[in-house]
């Protein structure tokens, strides 16, 4: 556990520390489209096996139901694959 844990000293603060990662997803025509992943690591996590949570900056599957891919997991790998996983299941239709 680091250090920074221990600075969230009132329970209606809620700290996290923050790291950005990007993927390049290839599209059908060629072309490519750049995601930018913020993965969160809670100092208070809301559940024991969520400690980290990966968002990407844009959403795919536009035209047909919008998401935004996500990911929850115990380690940042874990949160980070699943997120992933969500942007190359779903098309990027601009």
């Amino acid at each position: 556990m680091s250090d920074w844990n221990y600075l969230e000293t009132a329970p209606t603060e809620e700290y996290c520390r923050i790291e950005y990662l990007g993927i390049k997803k290839l599209l059908e025509d060629g072309s490519a489209v750049e995601f930018l992943v913020t993965v969160r690591e809670y100092a208070r996590k809301p559940d024991p096996a969520m400690a980290f949570f990966a968002q990407a900056d844009k959403q795919v599957n536009q035209k047909t139901a919008p998401y935004t891919p996500s990911g929850w997991g115990l380690t940042r790998s874990e949160a980070l694959r699943e997120c992933v996983k969500a942007i190359r299941k779903f098309p990027y239709e601009p």
